[in-house]
């Protein structure tokens, strides 16, 4: 079995002459948390449809597990190893939650009770709930909890936690961490929220407009970035040239706010050099590193 449950390569995708995909490149190491992030439009939804067959990408090439996704007799071996939420949390109108458990244990030989009594218990789900009658997030939680035990090896979660209540959101987000760790699971996570990306994913990956602009370990990114900020005496009129590293700069009248990747000690010697600036150095969250990686791009 091959290392990455999900490898891409120059995935390309247009609608009607606009490029929702670029050449994306994506590798994702079976049983890793990985946060896949973006703003609306920057390709996710585009990027998961692929991976789960519903889209063909007009260029590049994907692969679940090491079984190429364009290849139509690998569809339901892809498909019984993936257990997808999606951001709509759709379920069949008619059925009670009993009705769709039962259904769509029918379609995975691997399902697992365990699994699924667990959830039910856990969760609060009502068996005799019409789908109709949940809330979204209890919606969500039912979707999970198909997911699971449908016994898939790679969960594809859209906006999972959307919906729930903060008391609910860190008992999914840890089931989500347990189950990682004690079955192998790997992680597919896109959400808009980056606190709960950060809490529970070790590699993440950003994309704008189609295409990468951050990949990597999280706890690399954090370790390499950091915050420079820059007060001088009086409002700096001409622009600086910084080194080599200073990715994203921003000036408002007399301070300077410098996002750094590497060669920090360089930087922090330019900025001491300038005539009566005053420097401090601080680490950086995700989320700093995604609004301005998505704000330059």
């Amino acid at each position: 079995m091959s290392d990455f449950a999900i490898e891409a390569s120059g995935i390309r995708k247009s609608f009607r002459g606009h490029a929702a995909l670029n050449g994306l490149d994506l590798r994702v190491s079976a049983g890793s948390i990985f946060g896949f992030l973006g703003r609306n439009g920057a390709g996710k939804t585009t990027t998961i449809k692929i991976l789960m067959g519903m889209l063909k990408a007009d260029a590049g090439s994907a692969c679940i597990f090491g079984l190429p996704i364009d290849r139509a007799g690998n569809l339901v071996s892809i498909r019984r190893r993936i257990g997808f939420v999606t951001e709509e949390k759709e379920l069949y109108p008619y059925m009670t939650v009993e009705q769709i458990i039962r259904f769509t244990r029918s379609f995975f030989p691997q399902w697992r009770d365990d699994l699924e009594q667990r959830y039910l218990r856990m969760l609060e789900i009502p068996l005799g709930a019409k789908i109709p009658a949940l809330s979204k997030g209890m919606r969500s939680k039912l979707m999970l909890l198909l997911a699971i035990s449908r016994g898939a090896r790679l969960l594809i979660l859209d906006e999972p936690t959307d919906g729930l209540d903060p008391v609910a959101v860190e008992e999914m987000l840890r089931e989500i961490v347990s189950l990682s760790a004690s079955e192998g699971i790997t992680v597919f996570f896109s959400s808009h929220q980056l606190a709960e990306v950060e809490q529970i994913a070790d590699h993440v990956l950003i994309i704008d407009r189609g295409r990468c602009i951050v990949s990597g370990s999280l706890d690399d990114l954090k370790a390499s970035y950091r915050r420079l900020h820059i007060v001088f005496p009086d409002e700096v009129r001409d622009p600086i040239r910084w080194l080599h590293g200073a990715e994203h700069v921003r000036q408002e009248g007399r301070t300077v706010s410098i996002l750094a990747s590497g060669n920090l000690e360089a930087l922090e010697e330019q900025a001491r050099s300038q005539p009566g600036a005053q420097i401090e150095v601080f680490p950086v969250t995700l989320k700093e590193i995604f609004l301005d990686h998505v704000r330059g791009n």
